[in-house]
């Protein structure tokens, strides 16, 4: 699912217009970055919870040389869903697990 469909999902579930739907998505997806910029947890009940994490420094490798390389440290975002939805996700049967 793509945000184009999500906001096609939020319009029909909430019998809102497509373009007022897309705006609230947005505002939603502004707000969520903006916390986060600002190194604050985003936490959606029943869901789950976005923070930023820093990684450090680490090697990789140049595919095509094979030589060592320096990764730089950066921030990167994590989410780390609810019980709730890993219960909902692991209660389908055979989905997504090639059965």
């Amino acid at each position: 699912m793509n945000k184009t469909d999500l906001v096609g999902v939020i319009a029909k579930k909430t019998g809102l217009p497509m373009d007022t739907a897309q705006e609230g998505l947005e505002g939603m997806f502004t707000a969520m970055t903006e916390a986060m910029e600002a190194g604050e947890r985003v936490t959606l009940a029943n869901f789950g919870s976005f923070r930023v994490v820093r990684r450090g420094e680490r090697k990789g490798r140049n595919l095509h040389t094979g030589e060592s390389v320096p990764i730089p440290p950066r921030r990167v975002v994590k989410f780390v869903a609810s019980r709730g939805l890993t219960r909902k996700v692991d209660d389908q049967p055979g989905e997504g697990l090639g059965a």
